[in-house]
């Protein structure tokens, strides 16, 4: 039986609805078990002492990293680099593939629908050296256009990053297509895996992706804690992210050599806490059963889409034929962020305005929508309220 604290909160008097699991999901009991019962019994530093609880830290931290590697099916453990989140995950590889390979002229390819962490990090990495970013376009369904996209590579073309799932449309990308026509040309990818990894099974040797980034705290784990998988060949050749303790072998005032994978990408004290943690919330997610959570949240889309689609006034964007659990929408010409204060006080939690979507809602010629997201523990009651609230603010707000 699932059990989330948080869920029996109430707000302004009313039962919590929380819709907003595509910015964070709420932790069940173990995963906070976890991280209290660190700092309880085991709080010391890792991989540097000689003494019983960093023997035993280091233990319980390296056995989370092979509990990721399974969990998204990595050739080996040394893939696994541990990092504060998605966002860092991708500066990680922008920052060293641009040091590593991006040249004046070069070209990255990203998708018209990233978050701004997956468009950000690439223009400032193509900044340095003169390098341009170009843009695979969607219909109004929110699709990616694929022979738009494959048009784009040329012999400059260096990377390609894309999202597996949109974070405002929902739109679940062919991902395994974008990088088999990516490496036809000779060219990497990396996967924003952020609203995938809690809500449908993973597997990085299937999709053949070179690098797939994403959040504990979107997959029922703390914040402060993510993944950057990286295939051992391209993590061999690209440049240190940061410099500092533990990625380092030798240190001299002439010269520094490098600590083997992964090591050499995580510098600095780890969140040892919020991995152990990250740990508890896969086992959370393997007891509850993959397959079952997709299952269940396609139930929840399709039953929330029919039951939105039938007010007046209501406009969905993203209808893309397949979406994980994400529904954007506008009430009328009121504006997203009135309806949510709206909802609030009614005891729904909902997230609203352009959610890092800025050329996405360029795309549509709006100022933003309303969104709201679920989780394994969504339930139809859950929609039920959020559409009962709509009804009832409809008159006030439109």
């Amino acid at each position: 039986m699932m059990n989330f604290p948080i869920l029996d909160t109430k707000v302004y008097g009313h039962p919590l609805v929380y819709l907003d699991n595509a910015a964070t999901t709420q932790k069940p009991q173990q995963v906070i078990d976890a991280l209290t019962g660190y700092y309880l019994t085991l709080n010391s530093n890792i991989h540097r002492g000689a003494h019983y609880l960093a023997a035993q830290a280091t233990e319980r931290y390296e056995e989370v990293r092979r509990k990721v590697q399974l969990f998204v099916n990595a050739r080996n453990n040394k893939e696994i680099v541990f990092t504060r989140g998605t966002t860092e995950s991708i500066n990680l590889v922008a920052s060293s593939f641009g040091r590593g390979f991006l040249k004046e002229c070069d070209e990255v390819i990203v998708s018209g629908m990233e978050h701004h962490s997956n468009i950000v990090p690439w223009q400032l990495a193509c900044e340095q050296v003169g390098a341009r970013l170009k843009v695979i376009p969607f219909n109004d369904e929110g699709v990616l256009d694929m022979k738009v996209y494959e048009s784009l590579f040329s012999q400059r073309t260096r990377l390609v990053a894309c999202c597996h799932v949109s974070n405002t449309l929902g739109t679940v990308n062919p991902v395994k297509e974008i990088v088999r026509i990516a490496h036809d040309h000779q060219v990497p990818v990396l996967i924003d895996g952020a609203q995938a990894v809690a809500h449908m099974p993973v597997d990085v040797q299937e999709i053949g992706c070179d690098f797939y980034c994403f959040s504990g705290h979107k997959m029922y784990a703390p914040m402060g804690v993510g993944v950057m998988y990286g295939r051992e060949e391209w993590l061999d050749k690209l440049p240190p992210y940061q410099g500092g303790g533990e990625m380092i072998k030798d240190v001299t005032f002439e010269r520094t050599t490098y600590n083997e994978l992964p090591f050499r990408f995580e510098a600095g004290t780890p969140s040892v806490g919020d991995v152990l943690g990250l740990g508890a919330a896969i086992d959370f997610m393997q007891q509850e059963g993959i397959e079952n959570i997709a299952r269940h949240e396609e139930e929840l889309l399709n039953y929330a889409t029919e039951k939105l689609s039938a007010i007046p006034g209501l406009r969905i964007f993203g209808t893309a034929p397949h979406k994980a659990g994400v529904i954007s929408f506008l009430l009328g010409n009121a504006h997203p962020y009135d309806v949510g204060t709206l909802l609030d006080k009614l005891g729904i939690a909902v997230r609203t305005g352009h959610h890092c979507t800025q050329p996405v809602m360029d795309r549509y010629g709006i100022p933003g929508t309303v969104r709201a997201s679920f989780a394994c523990y969504t339930t139809t009651d859950d929609i039920d309220a959020l559409v009962n609230a709509i009804n009832r603010i409809a008159p006030i707000i439109c």
